[in-house]
């Protein structure tokens, strides 16, 4: 019988891939999604076992739970996003609004009930990318709103999705602010870095984590 996996999802680039490289190299067998050839050749390249799996594709969605075949998940996330950067006085498009929705919410509570079910039958974490920029009590401004819209919703959506699995723990994480593609070469955090926190928070999480916004430092949110 295999292994149990880990089960990193949009894992092509960024802190996906970051978070398949550190956990191969801590000997966990890993199992990574890309969309396209390209990232999926460069995840096994690290040695990730690979499933094609496109967030914003439904039918390509359905499909993960067949691919998966019952696989032991002590430890799922959901790392896919999409960032859009206007603030308030820009309206957002109906591409752009679809764009970050689909990825950032509808792709996760798609997911969710395709994958839940086997990180519940590990007694497992799923935890979802998201992001201190969802904090409602302490937004400080308009910069990027449609990007912190999807995350707050996307916390809802775990808070509220926990109470059907409740074998396992759901919860968001806030990795930082991280230079990647998305936060830029300014951001005060690598990749690195941000990764080996996240790890050192999946690891300390307890049941009275779950639906809980979780930050990479390992503080836990106490409002959204």
């Amino acid at each position: 019988m295999s292994r149990p996996a880990t089960l990193v999802i949009g894992a092509s680039r960024g802190l996906g891939l970051e978070l398949v490289r550190q956990y191969l190299d801590e000997g966990r067998r890993v199992i990574a999604t890309a969309r396209d050839d390209a990232g999926l050749a460069r995840l096994r390249a690290l040695g990730a076992e690979v499933l094609r799996c496109d967030v914003a594709d439904p039918a390509s969605v359905s499909g993960l739970a067949w691919q998966l075949d019952g696989e032991a998940l002590p430890l799922a996330l959901y790392v896919a996003g999409v960032m859009r950067r206007p603030g308030a006085t820009t309206p957002p498009t109906q591409q752009d609004f679809d764009a970050v929705m689909h990825a950032n919410v509808l792709g996760a509570m798609q997911v969710l009930p395709q994958v839940g079910p086997l990180v519940e039958a590990a007694g497992g974490v799923f935890g979802f990318l998201s992001s201190s920029m969802s904090l409602i009590g302490s937004v400080p401004g308009s910069n990027a709103w449609l990007y912190r819209t999807s995350k707050a919703a996307l916390n809802m959506a775990v808070a509220a999705a926990r109470f059907d699995y409740p074998r396992a723990v759901l919860c968001t994480l806030d990795p930082g602010w991280v230079q990647t593609d998305m936060g830029g070469a300014q951001a005060p955090l690598t990749p690195e870095e941000s990764v080996r926190g996240l790890r050192a928070v999946l690891a300390s999480v307890t049941p009275a984590d779950s639906g809980r916004l979780l930050h990479h430092d390992g503080r836990r949110a106490a409002h959204w």
